[in-house]
């Protein structure tokens, strides 16, 4: 007995979820991934370099730098919406909605909901339309998951502040035109908007990655960087102003990691279908449905739970601990669809010629930036028992 196959989204009927601007959002992003990305990303990754500037440019032209940010040129999008390009950016690539979540929902957002607002009007519509580039210095070398230890330090001179330290693992580091960094003052942590040609700031790329190749990833260094006054984002205290930036990236991540599964899947079943051994498909296999099967469920679920934060979000009801159930689950759960898949491509899988080895590898990484597993386990742990694991 035969049926006509269904995608792996359409098992629930999701669609029905969304309103018609949502689904011609989706639609409209599909393409310009489906245009701009599919056809080249490969090479970019085998190549480990991608042209970010060029890219940009390509993706702010459909207004999706920024997008849910309101005014100064940004589109003023849904929460939701926002969710639904994120996970078509990364069915294209990881690299790719970083670029995108980076540029949005660090650097842009830091500026927009911190920054005064000479910062806005300087650097908003420049950078939502491809014209500037931003990244964000949190993550030092020796201080990932604990940000709080950072040994960046900025002081006052006369009027002036003056930073000294170093970032690693910073997206767009080595092309952006602007470094949202933080820096502990002695009043506490404090954020400012850096120009990346002010003297005594650099940055190279971080070399010999073995996944999120279609990144620009980067160190910077920080050697007496002097910075006017005007240059410190006037609204950001303390370390929660960086970490609210971080809830903002995560929540593109819950649905992004999606994207990656769900082009994992896609190319599986499509692949099963096609391929005969013993003289019929694969995909006709029970072992091979079995694996189907629990994919979609959790590809579904995953789907689910990131519309149900988006709902919250829109509705300005999406609390921290929320996005970190989402970032747990999504990720976690998009990288175990990825590896299975991939073992049903059998040697085809590790191919360049198909993409689910590069999600699979992409993942690995989704996995532990902007928060691991661990810290999100904690903080979910912190709200159930009310007591804080971290030191």
């Amino acid at each position: 007995m035969t049926t006509t196959p269904a995608r792996p989204l359409d098992l629930l009927d999701i669609d029905g979820l969304h309103s018609e601007e949502e689904l011609a959002i989706r639609a409209l992003v599909r393409r310009v991934v489906d245009d701009h990305v599919r056809p080249n990303v490969a090479e970019w990754y085998e190549r480990g370099e991608v042209p970010v500037r060029e890219l940009a440019k390509e993706l702010a032209g459909v207004g999706l730098l920024g997008m849910h940010l309101e005014g100064y040129g940004c589109a003023g999008a849904s929460a939701v919406a926002y969710g639904l390009a994120c996970l078509e950016l990364e069915a294209g690539d990881s690299g790719v909605r970083s670029l995108v979540s980076v540029q949005g929902s660090l650097a842009m957002f830091a500026i927009w909901k911190y920054g005064s607002e000479e910062q806005k009007s300087e650097w908003l519509p420049r950078m939502a339309a491809g014209d500037a580039i931003g990244c964000f210095g949190l993550t030092e070398p020796d201080h990932g998951s604990d940000p709080a230890s950072m040994t960046t330090r900025a002081r006052r001179d006369g009027d002036d502040w003056v930073l000294s330290g170093g970032k690693m693992w910073i997206t767009n580091a080595p092309v952006a035109d602007v470094a949202v960094v933080w820096a502990r003052t002695d009043d506490g942590v404090c954020g400012f908007a850096v120009p990346t040609d002010t003297p005594g700031f650099s940055a190279r790329v971080v070399h010999h990655k073995l996944s999120l190749r279609a990144s620009c990833t980067g160190q910077i260094f920080l050697d007496e960087v002097r910075l006017p006054a005007s240059a410190q984002l006037p609204l950001a205290r303390g370390l929660k102003a960086p970490l609210s930036c971080l809830t903002e990236a995560r929540y593109g991540i819950v649905w992004g990691a999606l994207g990656a599964a769900r082009d994992s899947l896609h190319t599986a079943l499509d692949y099963a279908g096609a391929r005969e051994q013993f003289g019929r498909p694969i995909a006709g296999f029970q072992l091979t449905q079995a694996k189907f099967a629990d994919a979609a469920v959790e590809l579904q679920k995953g789907y689910l739970l990131a519309l149900h934060l988006g709902r919250l979000a829109d509705a300005g009801r999406l609390r921290p601990e929320q996005v970190s159930v989402g970032k747990l689950n999504n990720v976690r759960e998009a990288l175990g669809i990825a590896r299975q898949c991939r073992t049903i491509l059998g040697a085809n899988g590790i191919s360049a010629e198909y993409p689910i080895m590069r999600h699979a590898a992409n993942l690995e990484t989704v996995l532990t930036y902007e928060g691991t597993s661990e810290i999100h386990q904690l903080v979910i742990g912190q709200r159930l028992t009310g007591l804080a694991a971290f030191a």
